[in-house]
């Protein structure tokens, strides 16, 4: 298994960040711009339109054997991973480079870096009509949902990269620390069993785990692996298409996700090498070995010095004249001595 220089990847991602996108409302008006600069470097097509009428795009390169498919902001709120693919799009530049020459020769990359542009300009999970587009694989009423389908099925990639970002109430289990990325090798159907397509999902996996675990360890979890009948992962890998769920979620006041980005630039990049590097892929049990999440944490925790009472709070986003806020709300007032919060706030009884 080749894994990539922890001290190279860090190189790589100060060189090649993408300066002019920040923080956690990324809009299709922040990356059309960027997306159209790429099209001397990338194969730009415009796939089709959101429920209102906004542009999807995708962007291609490479000319190997092994296809993959890439897409993020399928919420419109979890804009995490799409950051990190342009972080990617900048590195991809210069084909010269030995890993980047790598990827491109023997795999080829197809990016939808916003499926939702409606929803993320409303900052919600759901796009125009109201539509979650991680519960519509089946049914696909919505437009991005037909849109998604029609190019996997068109491009019959290996294996999918879907991007997601999960919220601050996720921590490593048998830790105190944040789950700062999450993995999953979904299921394909309620069983849960090991399938071939599963064992290939979980190798790669493995690879990325490899990799973060030197960077940040003990902060890397594996999401839960329960069947949903009408997820996008869970009917993509029970199709043959071998799906990586990425999870990006909360690092040390990280409210921003500019730190998670960064770590979900380095699982991306290793993924891809991984996979550009490796014929096989049937190496999986080491998957089990990466702690379960769990729901263990709330952003602000109020304790009394004899923790008979403790307060718990969240941060609630949403766009207020025109502008992401994040205000405190109360979530629970009861005995949480098994809760941590990423801040404590400890009074005298």
């Amino acid at each position: 298994m080749n894994i990539l220089n922890k001290e190279l990847v860090t190189t790589i991602f100060i060189n090649n960040k993408e300066t002019s996108l920040h923080g956690k409302w990324i809009t299709l008006k922040n990356i059309e711009v960027l997306i159209q600069k790429l099209s001397s470097s990338f194969i730009v097509t415009k796939i089709g339109s959101s429920e209102e009428e906004q542009s999807i795009y995708s962007l291609k390169t490479g000319t190997g054997p092994k296809k993959i498919l890439l897409w993020s902001q399928m919420h419109g709120n979890e804009s995490t991973g799409t950051k990190a693919l342009f972080d990617l799009f900048n590195y991809f530049k210069d084909s010269s480079n030995d890993i980047v020459s790598k990827i491109l020769n023997e795999c080829t990359l197809l990016f939808i870096p916003m499926l939702n542009p409606d929803g993320a300009d409303n900052y919600t999970r759901v796009n125009g009509r109201d539509i979650d587009l991680n519960r519509d694989a089946v049914d696909k009423i919505a437009k991005e949902s037909k849109l998604l389908r029609n190019v996997l099925e068109a491009f019959n990639p290996q294996f999918c990269f879907n991007l997601h970002d999960q919220r601050t109430i996720f921590g490593v289990e048998g830790t105190k620390n944040p789950a700062t990325i999450s993995f999953l090798a979904p299921s394909e159907e309620i069983t849960r069993a090991i399938t071939e397509g599963r064992k290939q999902t979980m190798n790669v996996i493995i690879a990325m785990n490899s990799l973060l675990q030197q960077i940040i360890p003990n902060h890397i979890g594996r999401y839960t692996d329960e069947f949903y009948p009408s997820a996008t992962g869970d009917n993509f890998q029970k199709l043959g298409y071998n799906t990586i769920l990425i999870e990006s979620g909360h690092f040390y006041d990280d409210y921003d996700r500019e730190e998670s980005r960064k770590f979900t630039f380095y699982a991306i990049l290793q993924g891809l090498y991984h996979i550009a590097s490796s014929n096989k892929f049937t190496h999986y049990k080491e998957y089990f070995n990466i702690p379960n999440n769990q729901k263990n944490f709330f952003d602000i925790i109020e304790r009394n010095e004899d923790k008979k009472l403790t307060v718990a709070y969240q941060y609630m986003d949403k766009i207020e004249n025109e502008k992401l806020t994040s205000n405190l709300e109360k979530i629970e007032e009861k005995n949480l001595n098994s809760y941590l919060g990423h801040n404590e706030i400890v009074f005298e009884n």
